[in-house]
């Protein structure tokens, strides 16, 4: 058998055999990221999660690995495994594989019969919070690590971090960074598990990750509520001049953020790159998506809908407060209302100032005076991939061709992986395969998520031959 026969032939054993079973443990751990559940510690689900996946990796035959929990004060713990080079690879070399373990909100909208923290599998997919995003991505690369060996392939040496802060923002990463600066060493190929496939038929790499700029904006005109048949008409709706606060950084007619420093120049490549990637798929992105009733995408091209997800600014409104609901109303003028804004940012955009912009834009000479403050605020660059090296090319073809009958394909993403932005930056050098298993209506962030099983398999076998092609490269 060749070694892509073998690496596939161990990756579908342990998927099959070790790796679901756990997934079904960890899916039932509501482990919500700090962001969500300030009291993560005492709750205990973040620790039963790193506890679990800890666990399973010892227990992998793989010579010389190594599985420590490390826990800095204050922070969220990280899993960081290392397994040294096989015996012809270079020592001083290193691959670093990236994941997280810990998880969005539960989201309301589950079907019948399915719940964030209750693993159904039916069929090809098993359903759950966590499994696609990115609870698989420990298991998938020791697992790939271990086809490796029992391929009887090469690998230099490889440390794998599996964070626990990521869907909030990763604020904990840095510091873990800097004080495992010395075991991550200068890695020259970064591979993460956290990103997305434009559908299940190949390999997908993705090209670039956009960054992220947050924001809660909260208007008040009032002390208290007070009756809106007295006050109406004398004091200035909170809802009206918030209104008028978003006439300035979106534009209701079309949606394009109007924040200079939110906008880059696209590069040609990704434009070429969207062209190509719309061409290749066959059908506009929109189609991935369950639109209400009559409702239409913003955009009908296929290649501009990539480039909006990818290399212009968007806004999102993610949340709301000072609202009470319908059948509890009151008839009240409110005193406040609070509006969450998520900006997704271009890959080359300054996030730091992005942000400052929209601060001062939403804050500088309010209507009527009203009092604006800003809160939650956040911010983080997002990544551009630097070009392939020409071993990497045909290692990801020859590894997609190998493991789904179809070469491999790039894409921009619309997610923010803040990991990649400090990466990029610190190991500028590095080739970096960020690639995933987020597909079509895998709903990662939504109800519904799932994990498509066969692509994390083939994925896990992929990364095997590609771990192979870099130690002999």
């Amino acid at each position: 058998m060749s070694f892509s026969d073998l690496a596939s032939a161990r990756a579908a054993e342990v998927w099959n055999g070790s790796i679901i079973p756990a997934l079904f443990d960890y899916i039932a751990i509501p482990n919500v990221s700090a962001a969500f559940d300030p009291d993560w510690k005492a709750h205990g689900y973040m620790d039963a999660a790193v506890q679990l996946i800890a666990e399973w990796s010892k227990a992998r035959p793989i010579p010389g690995l190594t599985v420590e929990v490390v826990q800095l004060a204050d922070r969220s713990p990280m899993i960081v495994m290392e397994i040294p080079p096989t015996g012809a690879a270079d020592v001083t070399d290193t691959v670093l594989l990236y994941g997280h373990l810990d998880k969005q909100p539960e989201m309301s909208g589950w079907r019948e019969g399915l719940a964030p923290w209750t693993p159904v599998r039916e069929g090809d997919r098993l359903y759950g919070r966590g499994g696609g995003d990115d609870g698989y991505a420990a298991f998938a690369s020791l697992t790939a690590i271990e086809a490796v060996h029992a391929a009887g392939g090469d690998h230099t040496r490889c440390v794998v971090m599996i964070e626990a802060s990521e869907e909030s923002g990763s604020p904990d990463l840095a510091a873990y960074v800097e004080h495992l600066e010395a075991r991550i060493g200068t890695p020259s190929l970064v591979i993460c598990l956290d990103s997305g496939c434009a559908n299940y038929d190949r390999m997908w790499v993705t090209t670039s990750l956009r960054g992220l700029v947050a924001v809660t904006v909260t208007v008040t005109v009032l002390d208290e509520g007070v009756h809106s048949g007295d006050a109406s008409g004398i004091v200035p709706s909170s809802f009206r001049i918030l209104r008028q606060l978003l006439d300035r950084v979106e534009d209701a007619e079309t949606g394009r953020v109007l924040i200079p420093e939110m906008h880059v120049d696209i590069p040609p490549d990704r434009i070429v790159q969207a062209a190509h990637t719309a061409a290749s798929l066959g059908y506009p992105a929109s189609d991935d998506f369950h639109f209400a009733g009559a409702t239409k995408p913003m955009v009908d091209d296929p290649a501009e809908q990539l480039l909006n997800r990818t290399w212009r600014p968007t806004l999102s409104y993610i949340g709301a407060d000072g609202f009470p609901p319908p059948d509890r109303q009151g008839n009240v003028l409110r005193p406040s209302t609070s509006l969450s804004l998520s900006f997704r940012l271009p890959p080359t955009c300054d996030a730091d100032l992005a942000l400052a912009a929209a601060i001062k834009i939403l804050t500088e000479n309010p209507p009527s005076d009203a009092n604006v403050t800003v809160s939650g605020r956040e911010s983080a660059s997002g990544w551009n991939a630097p070009e392939f090296a020409p071993w990497l090319i045909q290692s990801l073809d020859g590894a997609s061709t190998a493991t789904f009958g179809e070469p491999t394909l790039t894409e921009g993403e619309g997610g923010s992986i803040p990991f990649m932005g400090m990466l990029g930056k610190k190991f500028p050098e590095a080739q970096f395969v960020i690639t995933g298993v987020l597909g079509p209506e895998s709903n990662a962030h939504g109800p519904n998520e799932y994990l498509h099983l066969p692509t994390a398999e083939r994925i896990t076998a992929a990364l095997a031959i590609v771990l192979n092609d870099h130690a002999n490269r």
